[in-house]
């Protein structure tokens, strides 16, 4: 006893004191009742190794100003209790910032303050807690799924192996007559089936009784624990009969439900892999950068950049890869690899890291390392920022598959008593099957893949999202709020006229020099209007958003932004969008802007409206109100001259009501709080240079007319998913009728049970890849 409670170990007695000494008491509450058996065990010099700094180097994804971050294999991850108390490890030591946990990969990436606590402190924190990692000293994604390959592949011969000599020894039993067998030869069949089935029943088939210990510690009735059931009542009855003379009981049955359980796991990794959705590996958002080579710069897809080439990021972009600093003053935002918001001051010659954001005048980089956008991708995942949105559907599956397995279990004992009475065979029988063929797997798996499958046919046309939890964000959508400039307005086709004084060469090319560190949609529009190549050095670079950006050039100030920004006054003109430039403390004019809107806007328009509350935020005046009134009509709420913070504020509003859920569109820059603040953000891209990690969905320009298919294709999947559910049940239901009665073989069972999850997978997969086919264009 401890405080009142009572404890079936000093283990749990521990971890209860040592969750209440951190306050995370709160561990208990993700399941009733759930404890892990945890003591300090002393490790000893287990990790010494750690210490080697060549090592070290080796291992982590990221070291810089006193920031590191690496990922760790913990195959100890098996519920929700554990990805809840890996990722508070930061009570537990201050100098872990934050941790993430990959449930399907088994994977927790830790970032931590190097100066206060070392990657050797870290692993025996998690060894300590009986969440040791798996560290080789290679690359740590190639190897973590191999060796457990490799050992089912084992037991999968092992269980075969023992199959084929058990079912020969049992084979005069298959003939008709064969009961009549002499006693010493069932005596000598069964103790050789006895020996040949223990490697199978101790080591083959462990797994599912390591995974129903593991459940059952937690308070967790996992689907494991029926099939370990399953498989001792077999071994029991089995070792029964021959020890007392009987005969040689159900060892085929055992060896063979043991071995197709194995084939099915072994067959649905397999098919698992080759429909797998991963996102690391699959539709990449194309994020791009401006590649140079001294004469000339252009826009490139970063899977086409190679070690050597020279790279140009300006004002708020993202460094794709790890890069040497050649030119410029980088002042690098870490936050989204680290959570940290501080920026670090690098000097020429510096490495710089992948997912850092230069903020000020642009930088030349030398790329050192291949690129590799699955990094980028896997950040925006587990982006530090992300928020507090995470779906219902999954929750509630989780929930229907728990009760699922302890009225499977009800079921079984119940079938088994009732046949207990005449036929015993039969009870075993009965209890065996039932166990076996009744899966929630399949319930679990649809989520997921229906999807997953979606989120890749999304990607094969350009439309690319978070995660799985985003479409079910998406089904739920109700409100939608557009930005203007780059959202529904194409940045390339944007057209620009000076007003003002004739420019000469030089204001030219100082303001070409400004605007090309700014990557705003109207910054670019100015600098691409100016054919002048050569630039001059800027200083002291400032972007405002919603105002202007600002510079030191040859000494005197240059800005260039709205008129109040550059004039203090208040606009007057209205008929269009002005930017206004002022150098070495003269207002030399304004720029003229006349936007083009993107194709199909309105059909997307009034889609949209038939369904949906629209509204339009924007930083620009009201110049083309009228328009955009034609556009949404006049019932949509039309807001103008809105900076960032009054976007966030407007989507806060909305948010006071449970009922509104809100989808954000925007430029993904100027509006990042504001799609921080959405339920779902989602970014239209010309070309992917300011990638915000604040969106939950990224549409490629040209496939805009095309957005109101996508989300409503969301629509289409919520209702494959409840097909799939059906199915399942269906299936489940017929299982179970058929088991009841006796008259269904272990074996039998062994081989339906993952026949049914695949069937509901493959049902799911291409139901999305057909229909996909016909209604994404």
């Amino acid at each position: 006893m401890f405080d009142g409670q009572p404890f079936c170990c000093h283990g749990c007695k521990a971890v209860f004191q040592i969750l209440n000494e951190k306050k995370l008491d709160k561990y208990y509450e993700i399941q009733p009742m759930s404890g892990i058996k945890v003591d300090r065990t002393d490790v000893g010099d287990k990790y010494e190794y750690l210490d080697n700094g060549e090592i070290l180097a080796g291992l982590l994804d990221f070291s810089d100003g006193g920031i590191s971050k690496i990922k760790l294999f913990v195959p100890g991850i098996h519920c929700a209790s554990c990805i809840w108390l890996l990722e508070n490890l930061y009570t537990l030591n201050p100098g872990i910032l934050q941790s993430f946990v990959n449930f399907p990969k088994k994977t927790v990436s830790i970032t931590f303050k190097d100066q206060e606590v070392s990657l050797r402190e870290i692993v025996e924190l998690l060894a300590s807690i009986h969440y040791a990692p798996e560290i080789t000293l290679d690359q740590l994604d190639k190897q973590e799924g191999k060796n457990h390959e490799k050992d089912l592949l084992i037991k999968i011969g092992i269980a075969g192996f023992s199959l084929l000599n058990v079912m020969l020894y049992n084979f005069p039993e298959y003939l008709p007559g064969g009961d009549q067998l002499e006693e010493v030869f069932v005596k000598v069949f069964g103790w050789l089936s006895f020996i040949l089935a223990l490697p199978v029943v101790l080591y083959s088939a462990s797994d599912y009784y390591l995974s129903a210990f593991k459940g059952l510690k937690h308070k967790i009735i996992n689907i494991d624990l029926p099939i370990t059931l399953g498989i001792f009542t077999l071994f029991a009855q089995s070792t029964y009969d021959i020890l007392s003379g009987s005969g040689i009981g159900y060892l085929d049955s055992l060896v063979g439900l043991v071995f197709f359980l194995l084939i099915g796991k072994w067959y649905q990794g397999r098919t698992y892999q080759a429909l797998s959705f991963e996102r690391d590996y699959k539709s990449y958002f194309p994020v791009a950068v401006s590649k140079t080579d001294g004469a000339k710069t252009e826009s490139v897809p970063i899977k086409n950049l190679l070690v050597g080439d020279r790279i140009i990021i300006r004002n708020q972009e993202l460094i794709p890869t790890d890069a040497k600093l050649l030119k410029g003053k980088a002042n690098i935002d870490y936050s989204f690899v680290t959570g940290e918001s501080m920026p670090v001051n690098k000097k020429t010659g510096e490495i710089i890291f992948a997912g850092g954001r230069q903020v000020g005048s642009s930088i030349e980089l030398e790329i050192f390392k291949t690129v590799e956008q699955s990094y980028l991708t896997q950040l925006w995942n587990q982006d530090s920022n992300k928020k507090d949105t995470s779906a219902k559907l999954n929750s509630a599956i989780n929930k229907i598959s728990e009760y699922f397995t302890v009225i499977i279990l009800l079921i079984a004992f119940g079938a088994g008593l009732y046949w207990l009475v005449s036929d015993s065979r039969l009870a075993i029988y009965a209890f065996t099957s039932v166990l076996i063929i009744a899966c929630p797997c399949a319930l679990a798996l649809t989520v997921p893949f229906t999807f997953g499958s979606t989120l890749r046919a999304f990607g094969r046309k350009g439309f690319y999202l978070k995660n799985t939890d985003v479409i079910e964000h998406l089904y739920k959508t109700n409100h939608i709020v557009f930005d203007k400039t780059g959202t529904l307005t194409i940045n390339s086709k944007v057209k620009t006229h000076f007003e003002g004084d004739a420019l000469s060469e030089e204001e030219k090319t100082i303001i070409k020099s400004v605007c090309s560190h700014s990557s705003h949609p109207l910054s670019t529009a100015i600098a691409n209007s100016i054919k002048n190549q050569q630039l001059k050095e800027i200083h002291n670079f400032l972007e405002i958003p919603a105002m202007g950006i600002s510079a030191n050039v040859d000494g005197g100030k240059v800005n260039i932004g709205s008129r109040k920004f550059v004039m203090g006054k208040e606009e007057t003109e209205t008929s269009s969008t002005n930017v206004y430039v002022l150098i070495h403390d003269k207002v030399v004019g304004h720029y003229k802007i006349e936007n083009v809107y993107r194709e199909g806007l309105q059909d997307v328009i009034n889609n949209f409206k038939k369904k949906y509350k629209l509204y339009l935020l924007s930083g620009d005046n009201d110049s083309e109100k009228e328009n955009l009134k034609k556009i949404f009509g006049a019932n949509t709420k039309l807001l103008f001259n809105q900076s960032p913070t009054d976007k966030k504020e407007f989507i806060k509003q909305m948010n006071n009501n449970e009922a509104n859920h809100v989808l954000m569109i925007g430029d993904g820059l100027n509006d990042a709080g504001a799609l921080m603040e959405s339920e779902v953000g989602l970014t239209v891209a010309d070309d992917i240079f300011s990638f915000s990690p604040a969106c939950e969905g990224i549409i490629e320009s040209s496939k805009f007319k095309n957005l109101y298919e996508f989300v409503n294709f969301t629509k289409v999947s919520m209702k494959i998913v409840k097909i799939s559910f059906i199915i399942s049940f269906l299936y489940n239901a017929a299982g179970i009728f058929i088991a009841v009665q006796g008259i269904l073989s272990p074996i039998v069972a062994a081989i339906l049970m993952p026949v049914s999850s695949i069937s509901v997978v493959a049902f799911a997969t291409l139901s999305i890849k057909i229909i996909s086919s016909r209604k994404l264009s």
